[in-house]
């Protein structure tokens, strides 16, 4: 049985006390829950910009995929917890534009968007990620 490790970078903004950036058991990759906080400073970013908030955070999960050993082509499932059913179709376009670019083969990550509160005030977005590590 592989060992479960925390899978940590500097490239993405450091986890709370409670929980790891991510975890890695064999394959499976979980990316924690991200939002658009700039990893050097730890101050989040783009109040009232759901797209570069989007961005923003969809870079902190990639680069946490990164460190894991694993690449944005195995993740196949993001989950996008959005505060504003409005905010919907500028998250969904910059969403579209980061896994495209992103991703080089043709079968994107699947996804569910859910509408709910968030942490802090300034968040309209948070994502998280499970990839799994091809051979």
């Amino acid at each position: 049985m592989s060992e479960k490790i925390a899978v940590r970078t500097t490239d993405a903004p450091a986890p709370a006390h409670t929980f790891s950036q991510g975890v890695r058991k064999g394959p499976f990759v979980q990316v924690s829950g991200q939002g658009p906080v700039d990893p050097a400073t730890g101050e989040y970013l783009y109040p009232g910009d759901v797209a570069a908030q989007t961005t923003r955070t969809l870079r902190n999960v990639k680069a946490i995929i990164d460190a894991s050993g694993a690449t944005f082509d195995d993740v196949v499932m993001l989950r996008v917890y959005l505060t504003e059913r409005d905010d919907f179709a500028a998250m969904n376009d910059a969403y579209g534009a980061f896994v495209t670019e992103h991703t080089t083969g043709t079968v994107l990550p699947s996804r569910t968007t859910v509408f709910t509160g968030l942490p802090r005030a300034e968040m309209l977005v948070e994502i998280d990620a499970i990839a799994i590590v091809t051979p």
